[in-house]
């Protein structure tokens, strides 16, 4: 079942060479969200933006729509071809790789993704090492912005597009751990959520997380999905099929035995 968690990118925008919007940019060219999904969720998962991908997912964009985001096309390695010209204009190349570590909290669901994206920026002339840390001080660190670039989770509890853009995305917000601001598109927040026609409020969503994509404010590298069971005698669980936290206080299960 789709949980609405999602694997992302965070990326220090005041933290040089990543305050030049190209190496930003290079960096969302570089992933091949496939190879996340083939090698982490045995091609479960599925790719999408900052909203839950469909079929789960309301909001969530369609394949045909998403690949024309930056990044998000199949040809990885034309994608790749841009990201080498950008990273050269900002002054990288064979002869000069940055050097980096991609911060992640210390569990297998960060460290195991963040594996691959090392892997991944080998590709426009970025080696980087692995900065794995402890969970009682991933957090801390992460809202200090105490890192250049990271790998992180982001759960949604709701499938909704005012949770994910006003709580991840908003200027101030304290859940926009690394610290995306663009006032414009907070307006387009407001915009959306004041919207009562579901096709037109989705078409503002859509331009929304085109915008974001663009401005690299927080590369989602694919969705998760999750697998659940339980004993015959656990009686009126409901499963969710887009959220793992709700419907989990259990006030309508029962054991039969």
């Amino acid at each position: 079942m789709a949980s609405n968690v999602q694997r992302n990118v965070i990326v220090n925008r005041e933290s040089p060479p990543f305050n030049d919007p190209n190496v930003r940019r290079a960096v969302a060219l570089t992933l091949d969200r496939q190879a996340f999904l083939d090698t982490l969720t045995q091609g479960k998962g599925t790719v999408g933006g900052a909203l839950l991908a469909p079929p789960e997912g309301i909001w969530g964009m369609p394949p045909d729509v998403l690949q024309k985001l930056p990044g998000y096309h199949p040809d990885v390695a034309k994608n790749r071809a841009e990201a080498r010209v950008l990273m050269e204009k900002a002054g990288f190349g064979p002869n000069n790789r940055l050097k980096l570590k991609v911060s992640t909290r210390n569990i297998p669901p960060y460290r195991d993704p963040a594996v691959i994206l090392l892997d991944q920026l080998k590709h426009i002339y970025i080696d980087a090492e692995l900065d794995a840390v402890d969970t009682t001080q991933w957090f801390p660190k992460v809202r200090k912005r105490d890192y250049t670039i990271g790998l992180n989770l982001t759960g949604n509890g709701i499938d909704d597009p005012d949770q994910t853009f006003f709580e991840n995305y908003a200027c101030g917000s304290e859940n926009n751990f690394d610290g995306y601001c663009n006032p414009e598109i907070d307006k387009l927040f407001e915009q959306q959520s004041m919207e009562i026609d579901q096709d037109k409020r989705k078409t503002l969503v859509w331009d929304i997380e085109r915008r974001l994509a663009e401005d690299v404010a927080r590369p989602v590298l694919y969705h998760n999905r999750s697998g659940t069971c339980w004993y015959p005698y656990v009686k009126g669980y409901v499963p969710m099929i887009n959220s793992i936290y709700n419907g989990i206080r259990m006030e309508d299960v029962w054991l039969d035995k």
